[in-house]
């Protein structure tokens, strides 16, 4: 199959289905016994071209003495079909949602500006966040800055279901380490204890690092994101685990209050910006 299927000069891409492994395993096991399978599917698909545009959805809580630098908490609203996209990734609209909800609902007045993010397109190449990226901060293709480029503080990005958040991937932003342990403090008995230098893949954040500019991921635990749900016709709310959103969406909250509230915008690294 095609490297970027949803390319305009892609081939076309032959017609797939997917099985729950208990159906799957039924299948290997017969083959094994040397009995031929056959199989009897009704498989029916739609596709359309009236709209090709990607919408991004975007919301604000305005800041005041700082209200030109950016807060964001972002995430990618868009799912695979085989599910209704449930743990990859309404888990991680939903983080951002709720915590714009709490932030409005304690009526905090930031400094900054804190910007939440739903992004279209990730799983069509990851378009959304990037070109977003593109337009307003930096393009790392063409290499163009834009004025916001300075403005922006810091960006976390939610993709990893429905999981506890454990503690945050830096992407080798070490300057970054003493600041979020201090914020983790009082999220200690609830489960998050760890800063990790390593990066870990993120088409939401990669943009974003190419430039230079800080983002980070929450790391959160897998359950059963990788083994059943992901791009699998398991995705869907039954896989959602309530308690450990609310856990997350408090976390992020403060972690976007904290970022809007701090004297000094969060350290970045060097990328050799001309």
């Amino acid at each position: 199959m095609a490297r970027r299927p949803w390319a305009k000069d892609a081939p076309k891409q032959p017609t797939s289905f997917i099985l729950a492994a208990e159906h799957y395993n039924r299948i290997m096991r017969i083959l094994e016994k040397g009995i031929n399978v056959e199989m009897e599917v009704e498989l029916r698909a739609k596709y359309t071209d009236k709209d090709l545009t990607g919408h991004n959805i975007i919301a604000e809580l305005p800041g005041t003495d700082l209200a030109d630098e950016i807060v964001m908490a972002a995430a990618h609203y868009d799912g695979c079909v085989a599910g209704t996209g449930a743990e990859d990734n309404a888990c991680g609209a939903v983080h951002v949602m709720e915590a714009a909800r709490i932030l409005k609902a304690i009526g905090i007045k930031p400094r900054r500006t804190i910007r939440f993010a739903l992004w279209d397109g990730h799983e069509a190449g990851h378009s959304g966040a990037r070109v977003y990226c593109g337009k307003h901060f930096a393009d790392p293709e063409t290499g163009k800055y834009h004025r916001d480029y300075e403005k922006l503080s810091g960006y976390y990005n939610l993709d990893y279901g429905t999981g506890r958040i454990r503690g945050i991937y830096l992407f080798h932003n070490y300057l970054a380490k003493p600041i979020f342990t201090e914020w983790m403090k009082p999220f200690h008995d609830l489960g998050m204890k760890h800063c990790f230098l390593i990066p870990s893949y993120d088409a939401g954040t990669e943009g974003y690092h190419d430039v230079g500019l800080p983002a980070f991921k929450f790391c959160q635990d897998p359950v059963e994101n990788e083994s059943r749900t992901y791009h699998s016709n398991m995705d869907v709310y039954d896989r959602i685990v309530p308690e450990y959103l609310k856990q997350g969406a408090v976390i992020v909250a403060s972690f976007l209050y904290h970022t809007a509230m701090r004297d000094e915008k969060l350290p970045r690294l060097s990328v050799g910006k001309e």
